[in-house]
């Protein structure tokens, strides 16, 4: 499918909601991007062990909310990023839609959300599979932010922007090898390819503080 029937199949009625949702995250990503918001703007709240966390004070409800913990930890929700995710999720969303209304020659919006539905079910599968690789990254991380005594007092460069309110990214050289670290800066915002100093690890935001370095 040419690039221009492409663009002209998304915006039409039976691909609206795939279109919208899809746009919805590359908006996000690029307000991530440009340092506006960080990838925990918007996140699932998450317990101490590191998956989705609902409290219930009801019986009932907490069978309820154990089910749907469940099912949200299968789905890699709590280990990951929830924008990731849906970024994961939303995509193939989009292409399964572009396809089969192409090929079923669908004009009609009611059927095109009928098809929406049996098409986000199938994408939480997908996702589920493609984001096994950013399960082990932030496992990784994860583990990285316990022996964060190892990185405290190194310099870093940052990869995002961060400030005191944002989170960014940096990379830290540990025996040689690139580490990743979500960080937010103590003073001065950072903007990408700043050289910084990690000063310490905050342990409820779970990111590491730093701030601006200038080598003598």
């Amino acid at each position: 499918m040419p690039m221009t029937e492409l663009l002209q199949a998304a915006v039409l009625p039976p691909n609206l909601l795939p279109t919208s949702l899809l746009v919805f995250v590359l908006l996000y990503w690029l307000t991530v991007v440009v340092g506006l918001l960080d990838m925990k703007t918007v996140d699932l709240d998450i317990s101490d062990h590191g998956h989705p966390h609902f409290d219930s004070d009801a019986p009932h409800e907490g069978m309820g909310t154990s089910w749907l913990n469940g099912a949200l930890a299968f789905f890699n929700l709590g280990r990951i990023p929830l924008m990731i995710f849906l970024s994961f999720v939303f995509l193939p969303m989009w292409v399964g839609s572009i396809l089969l209304n192409y090929y079923t020659g669908n004009t009609s919006l009611p059927l095109g959300l009928a098809f929406s539905l049996p098409l986000f079910v199938g994408s939480l599968f997908v996702a589920k599979f493609l984001t096994l690789p950013f399960v082990k990254l932030f496992t990784a991380m994860e583990k990285d932010h316990d022996a964060g005594a190892v990185v405290i007092g190194k310099v870093c460069t940052v990869l995002l922007p961060a400030t005191a309110e944002h989170l960014g990214q940096a990379s830290v050289r540990i025996d040689g090898a690139p580490l990743m670290l979500n960080v937010r800066s103590t003073k001065a915002p950072l903007g990408k390819g700043e050289t910084a100093l990690v000063i310490d690890f905050d342990a409820a935001r779970k990111c590491y503080l730093i701030e601006p370095f200038a080598a003598h």
